[in-house]
Parts: structure tokens; sequence; C-alpha cells
């Protein structure tokens, strides 16, 4: 919900209050690449979950504790491709507005959701958690 949200307010922004133009055509297409990397990460994170037979869903209780994959390099793989993929968006957008969405978006993301979440995975995984933790940066 906050992903589209997010999205929605960028397009918003840059329609109705564009600022300047940051990034001109064509050089504003390479915001495909952030795009494109953060949809791949969004989609090889939920197949993770997935096969470990655990929620993707925010705040509900995790069942497993997924280490392998995408997951081996970042504890958050969704959350960070949703952030590379607003920053994707805000790049194709070019204007200077939609880039205000991206820091809140992250912070939102980082507050809300990660914070929560990984106290929840403490809570239910103990050392096991602390280890990975340890081991494996937040983001990447």
């Amino acid at each position: 919900m906050y992903f589209f949200a997010a999205l929605a307010a960028m397009v918003l922004l840059n329609l109705f209050l564009p600022l300047t133009v940051l990034i001109p055509y064509p050089w504003n297409a390479a915001g495909l690449i952030p795009l494109a990397a953060g949809i791949a990460l969004n989609l090889s994170a939920d197949r993770a979950l997935k096969r470990n037979g655990t929620t993707v869903r925010p705040f509900e209780p995790s069942t497993a504790l997924v280490t392998t994959g995408v997951y081996k390099y970042s504890r958050n793989p969704m959350y960070l491709g949703m952030i590379l993929t607003v920053a994707g968006a805000a790049f194709l957008l070019g204007a200077l507005s939609p880039f205000i969405i991206v820091p809140a978006f992250a912070i939102t993301m980082n507050r809300v959701f990660v914070v929560t979440e990984e106290t929840m995975l403490a809570e239910r995984f103990g050392d096991k958690w602390r280890v990975y933790k340890a081991d494996v940066r937040r983001w990447f």
C-alpha cells in the first residue's frame, strides 16, 4: 500500500509541481536500471519466502527464518527492492519533486516496517536471528 502511494505521489508531484528538470530525456531512461533491479530483487525475495513456506505479508509471524538466496546479502531485500523501484521511477520522471519521495519512502519503510519486523524475528527465532543479524547487513 505504501509502495503504490509513493509511486502515485511521485507521479502527481511530477505532473502538478515538477519544480525543475534534473534528468532530461533521453538520460532519464537510465532509471530503468534501478527499476528493473528493484523488481527482480522483490520477485526473488518473494520466491525465497514462499519456497520456505513463510509469509510475505508484513507484520504476520514468520514460520521460517530465510537466510539463503538474496537473504544471504540483505535482511530486507523486499524493502530494498521497493526503494530501488521508487528511485528508478523518480529517475524516469526526471523532475526534482519526485526525488523528495524517495528518502521519505525509505525512512518510512525502515521505521514502520523493518524495525517492527526485525523485532518480531528476534522474539521468534532468538539466537538464530542474532547470528544472522550479525552476519548480514540490514540493507545491502
